[in-house]
């Protein structure tokens, strides 16, 4: 059967089953995933866990051999099985079809292998695979999990169940800022969680307090220099871009926070010229307090067609990073900063400035 990430816990407590599929890219719900079924596993007596990570030189008939072997360190085992790529081959498909045939023939005898747990995970799974006759035959057997990004309209709920588990006390507010600083990366978000159940068990934690204890980890991090960025300050932007190479930051987390505020200000700007006020954009947008004089300084003085011409040019440094090393991707962040107060300057220079 297929569930979501949401019934995993509820479709462990409803007993036994002797395989599970986890497949997706969200980093977050796969650890946690895969965790919660080896701990459930675990609390049934599974005490031995066996992987293997289907590499291109991987023996697939290990799988039907270990499965059919006795164990000699515990009577009940985990089979942890590592796709590495969705596209197993024939020798894949012809073993997990003969794997997923000797277990239901085992089933149908009434010899239910409730002594071994197999757990498949690996990246999403396209139309194609996910129709294949060994990874259906194995949902009927047991449970597929695929895993999809939490929208943000369902951040809320994620974020206050995961401080309710750790019983953490958090405000509306602080769980405002807490999305708009970790949204897209639940992994990270779910480690600050820890660190702040951590240093305030279940007292109430200041938005001051843990906006202190966020933003002081590095000297510089993405979300300040789109706070100089609302404000205008294009020389202090550069700046921490060029702090931030030099500590080591990654491009990518850099270049997915400036995509996602330029978006937010085209739309806002957009709605700006339609006639709508700053106080329902805010409240649309859910722009806390301390955050609005930021807002108001930049949809003052940012064009809308500086933020078109913006808009093109992330786009090209997103494909750029994944597409080659030649060029310094900071330094067309930092292009990418003069664009939108002086849009009419760049406009006429290519970003391939070799």
């Amino acid at each position: 059967m297929k569930i979501y990430h949401n019934q995993l816990n509820n479709t462990l407590r409803q007993g036994f089953k002797p395989v599970w599929l986890v497949f997706g890219d969200e980093p977050w719900q796969k650890d946690n995933s895969i965790a919660e079924i080896k701990n459930s596993a675990k609390q049934q007596g599974f005490s031995e866990v066996i992987r293997f990570s289907t590499d291109n030189s991987f023996d697939w008939q290990q799988l039907i051999d270990e499965y059919q072997s006795l164990s000699l360190f515990a009577s009940q085992r985990i089979i942890e099985v590592e796709l590495t790529s969705t596209k197993v081959g024939d020798a894949g498909n012809k073993a997990l079809l003969a794997l997923s045939e000797r277990l239901q023939q085992d089933i149908n005898s009434g010899q239910v292998p409730q002594d071994v747990l197999f757990l498949f995970h690996g990246a999403k799974l396209d139309a194609a695979g996910a129709n294949r006759k060994w990874f259906k035959n194995l949902t009927q057997l047991g449970c597929y999990l695929p895993l999809y990004d939490i929208e943000h309209k369902s951040m809320p709920q994620w974020l206050n169940n995961q401080a309710r588990q750790l019983q953490l006390n958090i405000t509306p507010e602080l769980t405002a800022l807490l999305i708009e600083l970790f949204e897209g990366n639940l992994l990270a978000l779910a480690q600050e969680l820890n660190k702040l159940s951590l240093l305030f068990g279940s007292q109430s934690i200041s938005i001051e307090q843990a906006e202190s204890l966020i933003l002081r980890q590095a000297k510089f991090n993405p979300f300040q220099v789109i706070d100089a960025l609302l404000v205008g300050d294009c020389g202090k932007c550069i700046t921490m871009l060029d702090q931030l190479q030099q500590e080591g930051t990654a491009p990518a987390q850099i270049i997915w926070v400036f995509q996602k505020e330029i978006s937010q200000l085209y739309d806002m700007l957009n709605l700006v010229a339609q006639g709508q006020s700053l106080a329902d954009i805010y409240k649309q947008y859910r722009i806390w307090d301390k955050r609005k004089p930021l807002y108001k300084a930049a949809l003052s003085n940012i064009k809308l067609e500086n933020v078109k011409q913006a808009m093109s040019r992330i786009a090209d440094i997103d494909l750029l990073s994944k597409t080659t090393s030649e060029f310094n991707i900071f330094i067309l962040l930092a292009d990418l900063v003069i664009t939108l107060y002086h849009g009419e300057k760049t406009a006429a220079y290519s970003l391939d400035y070799g």
